[in-house]
């Protein structure tokens, strides 16, 4: 294909620096500064492909002009540096091929090893290191991988054929296999697919292989679940092998500088003697705590400790590193920012400040906001008992339990059902990551706190205990089994604690966590800093106080149409919307009305001293009746038996067909209803009005704000906020200084029009889900069930318009709305109560736009109150980039 003349693909690792991150991904970018923070004798040479040449390799019908050239050149540069020739009979160059995305993704791009080895030069690797075993080994593996990743051989029938091998041998461990065993193993693996002998092929192959791998199914699911463009497309690294299958005294690992869990200061993590670094993270085998590297290589161990320590510094952040150990020779292959759950992040950021290692804004940035929910999540009951069925690692923390799913496409149809279930698998693959979104919890029989499974959990935030050696999980059987007992099929009950690694199939109650006093430290650091105040929607006192406890300034909203369904006070509303005539319905009214003020009463108790703003009534009527199908059957029934109810039921039936609306949300539902029938609001304004007064005499400091929802038009305001005086002065309450009016901005006309309908506000408050729908033209609940997933596929939008703003188009009629209303009045004060209230990209948005507050559910307070602060510090400092 065409591409711009003299466009340069190819960086040596000596080229690169970290910010050359977007054109070297995280990887390339890191391994590069590595190599100058360390030396090139720690860290491997190579050189890496651009993210840039991996999106002209998706755009065109193959590798970009240029791009064969400059890797036969790379090649060449390294072979000289390593003073040997891939693929060469005699001793051999052999290099890994390695994805490299901008920001990391896990397991979910491919990787193959050892690349350069064939049936002439496995002789002469064996011939040179004078380890036949190594030799064939790392053969055997390359074989595997590249059938694997390249080829599209499925992985379990590699992993058959070698525990076939095994037990025909009569050994339990892959490292007892001895080079006969290997030599025959990889010629059956050469049997699964055509193998290419010539290394050129290989390379080219295996480079292909990781472009592949970005729009492969996995990749994309992981994208949209973590929100990475699929625009960026990977970098693909290729760096001189080195290893840790020649022996004792060789090994790999995966270590962070701190403990990857739980945050603590001490550097934690995996390794495996005699092993190369896919089985360490694979979960086939369960590799050894980091600790005890301290007793197998002493002055490895304290060169790595060093080497964490220096990397944290320069980077600032916890980190997560892969080394290798060649014949007692340490080798650092790469380093990343450490994904770690929220706790372990909030210990950091608290820890990193006291160090001196980072200031507060700094520490900040460092925190995902959005996985902070994770530290609101249930844990085990401290107080409840229950029989410990297994233990294994702890590996993400939080609690989960559901019925037992051994499939990942399980997980996810049982989410769609309203399910709860823990995904349960002997080790988990790439290609589960759907059912960890979807699943409370993962459990697996293997590998360790670097495996996957491990690594994906706690990226996504989900409970996960891993390496239970004591449970064999037969996926093929849909089984569980504990010393040759079936302990749990299919369906049943099990629980989980990803914090203490705990498994049990007793119903273990799960209690919320409290707020600990690092978090506590980081929330404070988050209010110093923001300039949004956040608020809460609630409709309860309990909901109200909870909000509160998590540092909720206010309710930006109570949807007051909740206070109507619960038992005593349904049947009261369904005899307001039967009643024949205005003077019934008043009546009916006055039976709700002392209930709606003890209502009000309880949230102005609960939010004392802070701001309550009430929506008044919204939804359409016809919601409080029943179904009309349902009615009619009912009135059929009456009829066939002549019950004594017919007259009733056919009242209710004439009253049901007489609300019907073709399209109820654009129908007769919030200002409209106002308007059509006023007692029923005028009986919530007296309610609020009364409840203020009797609050006041309890001492209670009670800010009320007064919300008419979906206003179009300046005259539907008008008219509402007149009745709102008038209620209120019978009262004897003041506007300005007892309440404030303001309206509900949700539909498009609003926004063009808010410096009209400005005149009649002293707050407007963007309600983002309704004007989301009424902007785009999408109803929520059937672009969710039919349109998202084929859209988002389609890249007509990269996610969910309802979860994140849509800045472009609604975002502009917010922005619009906010400025027509602000130049009217000044003063006027801006809100958000949609659901983007809590959403950490949305919060950046709205930052930006006028804003003065958020509204969000109570559990999201805390994740917008440190959402909102980062928004902050990206504008004082835009290199400050959270993560």
């Amino acid at each position: 294909m065409g591409t711009a003349v003299g466009t340069q693909w190819v960086y040596d690792f000596a080229e690169g620096s970290r910010e050359m991150r977007d054109l070297l991904g995280g990887k390339g970018a890191n391994v590069a500064e590595m190599t100058r923070i360390l030396g090139a004798d720690k860290v491997p040479a190579g050189f890496t492909i651009t993210t840039e040449a991996c999106v002209a390799y998706m755009k065109g019908d193959g590798f970009p002009d240029g791009l064969d050239e400059q890797v036969a050149d790379a090649l060449k540069r390294l072979e000289e540096h390593a003073g040997k020739k891939l693929g060469d009979p005699e001793d051999p160059l052999l290099v890994s091929v390695r994805s490299g995305a901008r920001e990391s993704m896990p397991g979910m791009l491919d990787t193959v090893l050892n690349l350069g080895l064939n049936d002439r030069s496995v002789e002469g690797l064996a011939r040179k290191t004078e380890n036949e075993r190594f030799a064939w080994d790392s053969y055997r593996r390359f074989v595997q991988m590249y059938g694997n990743v390249v080829a599209g051989v499925e992985g379990e029938k590699f992993e058959d054929a070698i525990k076939a091998a095994k037990k025909e041998r009569s050994v339990k461990d892959d490292t007892e296999l001895d080079a006969g065993a290997l030599r025959e193993l990889t010629a059956t693996f050469k049997g699964f697919y055509d193998f290419p002998q010539d290394p050129q092929d290989q390379l080219r192959g295996a480079i292909e292989a990781v472009f592949d791998s970005w729009t492969g199914r996995r990749a994309v699911e992981y994208r949209r679940i973590n929100r990475i463009p699929d625009e960026w497309g990977t970098a693909v690294n290729v760096q001189q092998m080195v290893f840790g299958n020649k022996g004792d005294t060789s090994g790999s690992g995966v270590a962070f500088s701190r403990d990857e869990v739980t945050g603590e200061p001490e550097p934690s993590g995996d390794f495996l003697p005699n092993a190369q670094g896919e089985d360490v993270v694979s979960g086939v085998r369960t590799p050894r705590d980091i600790r005890e590297l301290k007793d197998w290589q002493p002055e490895v161990h304290q060169q790595l400790m060093d080497i964490l320590r220096t990397l944290e510094q320069h980077y600032g952040d916890m980190q997560d590193t892969e080394f290798t150990v060649e014949e007692g020779r340490l080798y650092m292959l790469q380093t990343r920012n450490a994904k770690r759950p929220a706790q372990a992040a909030v210990r950091f950021a608290v820890d990193a400040v006291e160090e001196g290692l980072l200031d507060k804004a700094a520490a900040l940035a460092t925190i995902d906001a959005e996985k902070l929910d994770a530290l609101l999540h249930p844990t085990f009951d401290p107080d409840a008992g229950y029989e410990v069925l297994a233990k294994g690692v702890a590996a993400s923390p939080g609690a989960g339990k559901g019925e037992v799913v051994f499939f990942a496409e399980d997980a996810v149809q049982a989410a769609a059902d309203g399910r709860d279930v823990i995904l349960v698998r002997p080790f988990t693959e790439a290609d589960d990551v759907a059912g960890f979104h979807a699943a409370k919890g993962v459990l697996t029989s293997e590998g360790g706190k670097a495996s996957h499974a491990a690594l994906v959990a706690r990226g996504m935030g989900v409970p996960a205990v891993t390496g239970a050696g004591d449970l064999e999980i037969d996926v093929r059987a849909c089984e569980v089994r504990k010393g040759g007992e079936v302990v749990l099929r299919g369906g049943d009950l099990v629980a989980i604690d990803g914090t203490t690694g705990c498994i049990t199939t007793d119903d273990v109650p799960l209690v919320d966590p409290e707020v600990g006093d690092q978090f506590r430290t980081v929330l404070a650091w988050a209010d110093e800093l923001r300039t949004l105040k956040i608020r809460t929607n609630a409709d309860t006192p309990e909901d109200a106080a909870k909000a509160r406890e998590f540092g909720a300034e206010g309710i930006g909203l109570c949807r007051t149409e909740h206070m109507f369904f619960g038992e005593d006070r349904h049947d009261k509303m369904v005899q307001v919307i039967l009643a024949e005539d205005d003077d019934e319905r008043r009546r009916c009214l006055d039976a709700l009305l002392p209930l709606q003020q003890e209502d009000f009463e309880g949230l102005f108790s609960a939010m004392d001293g802070l701001p309550v703003t009430i929506r008044l009534l919204d939804p359409p009527l016809h919601e409080f009746l029943p179904k009309a199908h349902d009615v009619e059957q009912e009135v059929e029934r009456a009829r066939i038996e002549r019950s004594d109810d017919l007259d009733e039921l056919e009242h209710t039936f004439d009253r049901v067909r007489a609300l019907q609306e073709v399209n109820p949300m654009l129908g007769t539902r919030g200002v409209r209803l106002g308007i059509l029938y006023p007692a029923i609001y005028e009986m919530q304004l007296r309610a609020i009005f009364a409840a203020v007064r009797a609050a006041r005499e309890r001492d209670v400091d009670v800010h009320v704000e007064v919300m008419i929802p979906l206003v179009d038009y300046r005259r539907e305001l008008e008219l509402l906020r007149e009745l709102t005086e008038r209620v209120a002065s019978e009262h004897h309450l003041t506007r300005g200084e007892d309440y404030s009016i303001g309206t509900m901005i949700e539909l498009p006309r609003a926004c063009l029009r808010a410096d009209e309908i400005a005149h009649e506000a002293d707050f407007f408050s963007f309600g983002t889900n309704d004007l989301t729908q009424t902007a785009l033209g999408f109803s929520r609940d059937d672009i969710e069930g039919r349109i998202l997933a084929r859209y988002i596929e389609m890249k007509v939008f990269d996610r969910s318009p309802f979860e994140t703003l849509d800045g472009p188009g609604v975002g502009q009629l917010v922005r619009m709305g906010a400025w027509l209303g602000r130049k009217t009045k000044n003063e006027l004060k801006l809100g958000v109560c949609g659901e983007h209230g809590g959403d950490p990209d949305s919060i950046d948005f709205f930052h930006h736009s006028g804003i003065d507050y958020v509204s969000c559910s109570p559990f999201r307070v805390p994740v917008a109150r440190v959402a909102a602060a980062q928004a902050a510090i990206r504008d004082r400092d835009p290199d400050l980039e959270h993560r």
